[in-house]
């Protein structure tokens, strides 16, 4: 099956932050795309559910996210352990991770890149701004790039 024919495809959406979930998962929603979106709270949650550890009646432990935007200030264990973990683990580390925070620190961004980040987002504050980008930036992931099987 090629990258632009419509199939599953599982998007993970780390984010703490309810009212910027709502406004990423209308955009995503929005799609003409077969897709299951999961949106985890915390960056615990989302360790134990990437490493199959978290269980979910459409989980697998092999089943792999095509996608993954990642905010950076979560709790339990924030953004930044969250992506070295996904970039240190060889079965992980070739899913796109794109940050998408409300940092403008030039040592988060520094910081991300260097861990293996595949894009850095601000998040705009202006509501259709954030459903443009997340889009853009998410049809780009999902269409576009081509990644390993």
């Amino acid at each position: 099956m090629s990258q632009n024919e419509h199939q599953d495809i599982t998007i993970v959406l780390i984010e703490d932050n309810p009212d910027d979930a709502e406004l990423a998962m209308r955009s995503l929603n929005s799609f003409q795309l077969k897709n299951e979106l999961v949106w985890l709270k915390d960056g615990a949650s989302a360790l134990q559910y990437l490493f199959g550890e978290l269980p979910s009646e459409n989980h697998k432990k092999n089943d792999k996210p095509k996608l993954i935007l990642l905010d950076l200030k979560l709790p339990k264990v924030d953004g930044i352990e969250v992506l070295r973990r996904i970039k240190s683990d060889q079965e992980l580390k070739t899913i796109p991770v794109v940050v998408m925070s409300s940092s403008k620190e030039p040592i988060d961004l520094k910081t991300c890149y260097e861990l293996g980040a595949n894009s850095f987002v601000t998040k705009p504050i202006n509501y259709k701004e954030f459903i443009e980008v997340t889009k853009n930036v998410s049809l780009y992931w999902l269409l576009v790039n081509q990644t390993p099987d």
